[in-house]
């Protein structure tokens, strides 16, 4: 029990063993009333001159008073023990709770209604109305967006899955860079001119050579 409740309780016993009269007194309620203003007061004693008199509550004995006292003992124990219980209860209730939590499976999250999957969402929408071609850095920004709306909108163990199925893509990937051949002058190739035909020589002497067709050529 919560040192709270034990306070609670031994204040509850001091006020209400206080409160009785001590063993040898006897109790008595006496009314009385003033013949002049009518006022009435009530007093365990005697009433003042003037007044009338009328006993509300009759004078009781040592063994009545003991009685009282007793069943007034026994009264505040059982309210001690009801407290006391409740107290365990209580206790016990908050014991279980905690368990409960504890052992509870986590809360799954809509990520699919969340206000970031909705923004992600209007974003995407804002970059598809703004793609006026094909290029490649028009198509960064869309797949970027993509990206965002499936993290933002399955959460980050269902984006870890639509990223293994995901083919990649030329923004995962190494940009094949083109690189053009170097550029020569082109130089015409010089035309050789024909070789002359051998002449063919009938006869020679020690000066000229004389062909077929009668020329001669110095020798």
């Amino acid at each position: 029990m919560k040192p709270r409740t034990h306070t609670l309780i031994a204040g509850l016993c001091v006020v209400f063993l206080g409160a009785l009269p001590p063993l040898g007194a006897q109790a008595q309620v006496v009314r009385c009333t003033d013949a002049a203003t009518g006022k009435v007061t009530y007093t365990d004693g005697k009433c003042a001159s003037g007044t009338t008199v009328r006993e509300v509550e009759a004078r009781k004995t040592p063994q009545e008073i003991q009685q009282e006292r007793e069943e007034a003992a026994e009264a505040l124990a059982r309210k001690q023990q009801r407290l006391q219980a409740e107290a365990t209860a209580a206790e016990t209730e908050s014991r279980r709770n905690t368990q409960r939590d504890q052992t509870a499976p986590a809360k799954t999250t809509d990520y699919a209604r969340s206000p970031e999957c909705a923004r992600s969402r209007r974003n995407l929408d804002v970059v598809l109305s703004s793609v006026t071609g094909g290029g490649y850095e028009q198509n960064l920004r869309v797949e970027a967006a993509q990206r965002q709306v499936d993290l933002d909108c399955l959460g980050p163990q269902g984006y870890a899955e639509v990223e293994k199925s995901r083919p990649r893509s030329t923004s995962t990937t190494t940009p094949v860079v083109v690189v053009p051949p170097p550029h020569y002058p082109v130089r015409p190739t010089p035309v050789q001119p024909p070789a002359p035909t051998p002449k063919k020589f009938t006869q020679c002497n020690v000066f000229r050579c004389y062909d077929a067709q009668g020329n001669s050529y110095p020798r």
